[in-house]
Formats: C-alpha cells, sequence, structure tokens
C-alpha cells in the first residue's frame, strides 16, 4: 500500500480510530488500576462490591445470576466479603425468609479511596502533559465519549 493510501483523517478509516481509541482507553485503565489496587480482593469480589453499589441491595441468588456464577461459588464470595466487613445482610421486609445483601461503610471507602486515587493520577496527567488548548480539546470530547459509552 502506498503512502497516499494510508488515510490521514480518522473519519476516512472510523476501524483504524476504533483500535487506537479502545488502545489508549486499556492503557488508562491499567494505569487507574495501578493507582487504586488499595486491596487484595479479587475480581470476582469487585465485581460483586460493584454491583450492588451500581444497582443497590439484592439477594446471593440473584448476585448469583447477574454475575453468571453458580450460587455455592457466590456463597463463598459473600461469606469472605462478610468476615472482611464489606457486606452487611439483613431480612428482607418484604419476604423474611430472603436475606438482602448491602455494602457497609468499609466498601463505600474502599470505593472512595480508589475513586480520589484515580481522579489524583488523572487530573496530574492533565496538568503536567497537557497543553491549555489540549485540555480544551479533551474536555470537548467528553460528550462525545458519553455518547460512543450509550451505544448499544
Amino acid at each position: 500500500m502506498s503512502a497516499q493510501n494510508i488515510p490521514n483523517e480518522p473519519r476516512e478509516n472510523p476501524a483504524l480510530l476504533a483500535t487506537d481509541l479502545r488502545a489508549v482507553l486499556s492503557r488508562i485503565v491499567r494505569r487507574w488500576r495501578e493507582r487504586s489496587s488499595v486491596s487484595d480482593l479479587t475480581k470476582s469480589q469487585e465485581a460483586v462490591l460493584l454491583r450492588l453499589e451500581r444497582d443497590g441491595s439484592t439477594t446471593a441468588t440473584q448476585l448469583a445470576k447477574a454475575e453468571g456464577i453458580r450460587p455455592q461459588s457466590m456463597a463463598k464470595i459473600v461469606q469472605t466479603l462478610e468476615e472482611a466487613g464489606m457486606l452487611a445482610s439483613s431480612e428482607d421486609p418484604s419476604d423474611g425468609r430472603r436475606t438482602l445483601l448491602a455494602l457497609t461503610d468499609t466498601a463505600r471507602g474502599h470505593f472512595d479511596t480508589g475513586r480520589f486515587a484515580k481522579d489524583d493520577w488523572l487530573t496530574q496527567a492533565i496538568l503536567n502533559s497537557l497543553t491549555p488548548e489540549e485540555v480544551d480539546l479533551l474536555a470537548a470530547s467528553v460528550p462525545l465519549l458519553h455518547r460512543l459509552a450509550q451505544f448499544p
């Protein structure tokens, strides 16, 4: 392929833009993870906490279905998180036979600490690696990224 056939503008090759965007977002996510590893939680445990934070209280059975794992595996995850003080259980007010699981203040603190570390890293990266004009350009791109994130 000659240099004349290589697209110079992103709209001429959206597949290349998509590849570049995926790669850079993956690097940013890795950096965030490096900065926010505040505990020794497994990915499964983190996923359960994130789901409860996003969706609110639920049962272990519903969590297992939502995460696509066996109820026995979820029971182990829940037990570990309860022992770590990250989950609290209570009787379901609408059905006393069911137990609802909810995040504790400890779990919320875990999320806050991680978010603060991520925000701090990104703030420092913006301040120290971008010009004022580039900051404006980045800010203008945020609504576009929101739209991409909402695409089915």
